[in-house]
């Protein structure tokens, strides 16, 4: 006999054989024991989750001549011609393929003639959501009056596709996605069977991998039992046929990207490539790290939502500490960003490393997400004393403690000065200040004053932050400036009020100024 896959081969033959589906299970045999079987049924849930295969189980156990407690015998003649394909009764229909009117009247057709054997005809209809407006209106009546021989199971990936019409006239089972730790101990016995061999954490890493499909765990393991034929099966041995990385590799750059260590994130990155995995499927996997180092911050019992062993739980925990909640939404919405544009890239490890070297570097953003993660990370750094044990040198710490000279009082033409040199004044600071001080521009109100004009809604970061503006110009000018914060549309009230509704700003700053003061009040 030909070799038949693993996906195939452990197909489940009876409702107790289907997994991690007992709610669904529970109803459907209930159904049958008491009588209540409906005449149409909506299967839904993402690929090989066991849509398919409960609905032939339950085409058998409806037609068995045997039934017990809801399940088919699987040895009478009914249970015997379905399972090998032979009967006429069970009747599948791949909606992909054959998706058009035609289709479905051929159906209602069909459907009024009785069994030839057994008690039920029944029609399933794989990716039903692929059929055809009118293939739909063609269903409709035949579902909503069919005859008491005809029960029909729609099966679909997809169900916000399929008319409200046609759901209201089914009874609706969701298959949820199986749960990595019940992939693990189904493959356990299905490895015995097979008379392979492979470690617990190789069966764990292929659960983690199927992303909750029974039968991409099965088509894995197959893989798998070929490529290592009489060895023994490793997690490092799945994820080199897989083309996935080990969980240690994200842990590694994730702290590369906290510690600002673009060479290390970048040597990971080029022997992550040399080992020929996919850029694509390492970032998705970054992700889910941070989404589960995100999950380990905020989250004081973690473990059940959290698909790791205890061990690396605990390094979650380690690496917690090092970072906050801000900074990892940020790097998560980086990442996010970043695989939707990979679809499109020609080179996508050209797209990870420029996003990698601007995590760890401080290229300028403006955003207000990086604000607020560079701000917590500021603020995680002076509460660790990481910050002032890095500038603070003993020599200016002795200075800061000797008392400052006074400095002269900042006049209109200092504030003109500053106006002109705006641009240049920002590139002296750090990128978190300039993305904040690139909200505002330097003004004057007729009080001797340096206004900040703000854009709406920036005044209170631009205010919390003047200080360190203050200190930039005193540096510079040497002078003493007195800010104070307005906002954009605080400030053009007050031209109007001031010069008049044809008042120009940017001709007549200058002159402005200066024009407000005599010759006397300025002061050399």
């Amino acid at each position: 006999m030909a070799y038949q896959a693993l996906y195939r081969k452990f197909r489940p033959d009876t409702f107790d054989g289907v997994v991690g589906q007992d709610h669904i299970v529970r109803t459907l045999k209930n159904e049958i024991v008491s009588d209540m079987v409906s005449h149409a049924y909506l299967f839904c849930g993402t690929r090989g989750t066991g849509k398919t295969s409960t609905a032939k189980i339950f085409a058998k156990a409806i037609n068995c001549l045997n039934p017990k407690d809801g399940e088919p015998c699987g040895k009478c003649a009914m249970c015997t011609a379905i399972q090998e394909g032979r009967s006429v009764n069970v009747i599948e229909i791949d909606a992909a393929s054959n998706n058009g009117v035609d289709n479905i009247r051929d159906i209602r057709e069909e459907v009024k003639y009785p069994p030839t054997e057994g008690k039920y005809k029944v029609y399933i209809i794989d990716e039903v959501h692929m059929l055809s407006p009118g293939a739909f209106n063609a269903l409709l009546k035949t579902l909503e009056e069919p005859p008491a021989h005809v029960i029909f199971i729609l099966a679909t990936t997809d169900p916000q596709k399929v008319p409200v019409t046609i759901l209201s006239r089914c009874q609706r089972f969701d298959f949820k996605r199986i749960s990595s730790g019940e992939i693990t101990k189904t493959l356990k016995k299905y490895i015995k069977i097979e008379g392979a061999q492979a470690q617990d954490s190789a069966l764990s890493a292929i659960g983690r991998l199927a992303d909750g499909s029974m039968r991409d765990s099965l088509s894995i393991l197959d893989q798998c039992i070929a490529f290592y034929h009489n060895e023994v099966i490793t997690e490092d041995k799945v994820l080199e046929v897989c083309g996935a990385t080990d969980d240690g590799v994200f842990f590694d750059i994730t702290d590369a990207i906290i510690g600002k260590n673009p060479q290390k994130a970048l040597d990971i990155i080029d022997d992550t490539v040399f080992k020929g995995r996919d850029i694509a499927q390492f970032t998705s996997s970054l992700m889910q790290h941070l989404r589960n180092l995100l999950i380990a911050l905020t989250v004081n019992e973690a473990e059940g939502i959290i698909d790791l062993s205890q061990e690396k739980i605990k390094q979650l925990a380690i690496q917690a500490k090092k970072t906050s909640p801000e900074e990892v939404i940020y790097f998560i919405r980086i990442f996010s960003q970043l695989i939707s544009d990979m679809k499109y890239a020609a080179n996508q490890r050209i797209l990870l490393e420029v996003e990698l070297i601007k995590l760890c570097s401080n290229v300028p953003k403006n955003n207000i997400d990086y604000i607020s993660a560079r701000l917590s990370e500021l603020e995680r750094k002076i509460k660790s004393g990481s910050f002032a044990a890095a500038q603070a040198k003993p020599e200016t710490a002795a200075k800061e403690k000797a008392v400052p000279k006074a400095k002269p009082k900042a006049v209109p033409d200092d504030i003109k000065s500053v106006n002109e040199n705006w641009d240049n004044i920002l590139m002296e600071m750090d990128s978190i200040e300039r993305s904040v001080f690139a909200k505002a521009t330097p003004g004057y109100m007729d009080d001797g004053r340096l206004a900040l004009i703000c854009d709406n809604g920036y005044k209170d970061i631009v205010e919390s932050k003047k200080n360190i503006l203050s200190d930039k110009l005193s540096e510079l000018f040497k002078k003493d400036f007195d800010i104070k914060t307005v906002d954009k549309s605080e400030y053009e009230n007050y031209r109007k009020m001031a010069y008049g509704d044809n008042y120009a700003d940017d001709d007549t700053f200058g002159d402005d100024i200066l024009g407000t003061f005599s010759d006397a009040e300025i002061i050399d």
